[in-house]
């Protein structure tokens, strides 16, 4: 029989630790007035590490009898690392939260693979503010760290995800260009409206060493090369067919010099020959994400699509992708176009702002918008839809869905050529031709208002 005795092992080396006995080690921790030193044993040290058994093997002399070594971490998060070395075990409880993202480098540098990877979970899961507030740093941490490819990921998404975090970031003039690039490439960055990359990467031009105006007026011949040579690599990332031709005009064309004149003379063509397009290479438009509501709404959202009571998903957790598929003031607001953008995609969304007003109303189609007419007219029946309010989107508290009432779940979705999104006979929740009303009669009473004012909607698709 065996009986494992790890815990009396783990607390011989913790007293070994503590004692310093028979240590063999002086490693000086920090830089400056802030230096601290430590008496370690350099077996365990290289058991542990792969830098510290490189180290100890390329015969580091001794002085006064001890191995003598430099380190450049703070002193508390090393003393940190020392205790996991010798015990397995850590306590961040110590650190302040900013100091946990400090914990990655020397994580990586020392090969302590073990802590990297709990690392990660824990800033992922239990820090999700500080990295937010602090998504620069983190994305220089990691960056082409194949060690922290779990974090950097999760940072990548959530950026294309809320590009704010990037751009409105106190620390945006100081990302690193490839970093930068890497965003700007993607299709699933999601920009609303291409010229907001334009402004935001001039500002980031701008703001390199040595600092160059916004004021284009008040360049000089060099000032035109410096700005032409950091924004060059940018040029094919940006979609400059799909800005439009007033901005283009009043925010792109002044700085024609940085641009190519054949790329120029295109984008010209494009807007003023619209028949011609065919014959130009453009990049389809960035996967974009709502303008109404955001990443908690959709968390709710998921939620009420699986009818959970409690136990509410979180933005971390959602299990769904919602594309967007239409907005009104992008792409027309007419019931054709509704129908043209969301006819035969599945499961879907909608979502409308009131026009002066922090509400919000809509509703889940689990089924399709494509009109098919049957026995029950354009009508389609399911349980599953549901219809919301919320009184103040920006108070998740005032959240309410709705769903059919049993006998009459088969009018839950009308599916009218002739209309918008519409849920319900009645109808609970009508669009036509831009104007929405409600009349409430399949689903449970929610309290909608009868006639109210729209100025803008989303209709998104739905993929597990």
């Amino acid at each position: 029989m065996s009986i494992n005795f790890y815990k009396e092992i783990i607390d011989n080396y913790k007293n070994l630790y503590e004692t310093k006995e028979g240590y063999d080690t002086k490693i000086y921790a920090g830089e400056k007035q802030n230096i601290k030193e430590f008496h370690v044993h350099s077996f365990i040290l290289k058991t542990q590490s792969k830098f510290f058994k490189s180290a100890f093997t390329e015969e580091i002399q001794k002085k006064d009898g001890y191995f003598i070594l430099n380190l450049n971490y703070s002193p508390k998060i090393f003393e940190i690392l020392l205790s996991y070395m010798y015990s397995g075990s850590i306590d961040i409880t110590k650190l302040q939260p900013f100091d946990i993202i400090n914990l990655l480098l020397p994580l990586d540098e020392l090969g302590l693979q073990p802590l990297i990877t709990y690392i990660q979970k824990i800033l992922i899961e239990n820090y999700f503010d500080l990295t937010a507030n602090n998504v620069i740093e983190t994305l220089e941490l990691t960056y082409q760290k194949k060690s922290f490819d779990k974090l950097w990921d999760f940072n990548i998404q959530r950026i294309c995800y809320n590009p704010d975090l990037l751009f409105k970031s106190t620390k945006f003039l100081t990302v690193n260009p490839s970093i930068l690039e890497i965003f700007l490439k993607r299709d699933d960055f999601c920009i609303d409206d291409e010229i907001i990359i334009w402004e935001n990467l001039f500002k980031w031009a701008c703001g390199q060493n040595p600092v160059t105006h916004q004021d284009i007026n008040k360049w000089n011949k060099n000032d035109f090369t410096v700005m032409g040579r950091r924004l060059n690599r940018f040029i094919p990332s940006i979609r400059f067919y799909n800005i439009s031709s007033e901005d283009f005009l009043l925010k792109v064309y002044p700085f024609k010099e940085l641009l190519p004149n054949d790329l120029i003379n295109n984008i010209f063509a494009y807007h003023m020959v619209p028949n011609n397009r065919q014959n130009i290479i453009t990049q389809p438009y960035r996967k974009s994400h709502s303008i109404i509501i955001n990443s908690q709404h959709f968390a709710i959202f998921a939620s009420w699509i699986e009818k959970k009571n409690s136990s509410y998903y979180n933005e971390k957790n959602i299990p769904y992708k919602f594309n967007l598929l239409y907005r009104a003031s992008r792409d027309g607001n007419t019931d054709a176009e509704f129908h043209k953008k969301c006819d035969n995609k599945g499961p879907t969304i909608v979502i409308a702002r009131f026009t002066d007003s922090e509400q919000i109303v809509g509703g889940y189609n689990p089924l399709d918008w494509k009109p098919v007419y049957s026995y029950n007219g354009y009508y389609k029946s399911t349980k599953d839809s549901f219809i919301f309010l919320f009184t103040n989107k920006s108070n998740l508290q005032t959240a309410k869905a709705s769903y059919p009432i049993d006998e009459n779940q088969i009018y839950s979705i009308w599916c009218n050529p002739c209309c918008g999104p519409t849920f319900g006979s009645g109808n609970d929740l009508l669009c036509s031709n831009g104007n929405w009303s409600s009349n409430q009669f399949t689903y449970h009473k929610i309290h909608f208002p009868s006639n109210f004012n729209i100025n803008d909607y989303e209709v998104f698709q739905i993929k597990k």
